[in-house]
């Protein structure tokens, strides 16, 4: 089981396919969503899905923190509206501008089809674990 907590960062599109992977079905509120402006910054703490202890049969939860930098706008598709909302986020997908371009769109995917579109200036984003993992009732499928 990945007991200890991982911090990982992003820097390119691959550094964020891996990510995306840790955070694969984790599960937050929309009010533990945050778009701070004047710091350009999106910070945002779920309870993810622990898919490295599910391999050696494990089904455990953490709570994690993911933090996008270089933000200079937010569009929400698709997102219900409420404090109490609970999403689930699927996976993390990269929209270069261009061939050459470090900026574009990063995307957080939510389940039922919703979705943050964020304009970037370029890849820069962390995910930290912020505690002890907890037994999961059962582990998420994909129909």
């Amino acid at each position: 089981m990945t007991a200890t907590p991982l911090k990982l960062y992003a820097f390119d599109a691959e550094d964020l396919a891996i990510l995306s992977a840790h955070l694969q079905d984790a599960v937050l509120r929309a009010s533990d969503i945050a778009f701070l402006a004047k710091e350009r910054r999106l910070a945002l703490v779920c309870n993810r899905f622990d898919w490295t202890a599910a391999e050696e049969g494990a089904c455990q939860r953490r709570r994690t923190g993911l933090r996008v930098e270089r933000v200079t706008a937010v569009k929400a598709r698709g997102v219900p509206k409420g404090e109490d909302t609970v999403l689930e986020l699927l996976a993390l997908h990269f929209e270069p501008e261009g061939p050459e371009a470090p900026g574009g769109t990063l995307e957080l995917v939510f389940a039922g089809g919703g979705g943050l579109r964020l304009t970037v200036e370029c890849i820069e984003a962390a995910m930290d674990d912020l505690g002890p993992m907890w037994a999961a009732g059962t582990t998420p499928r994909h129909d």
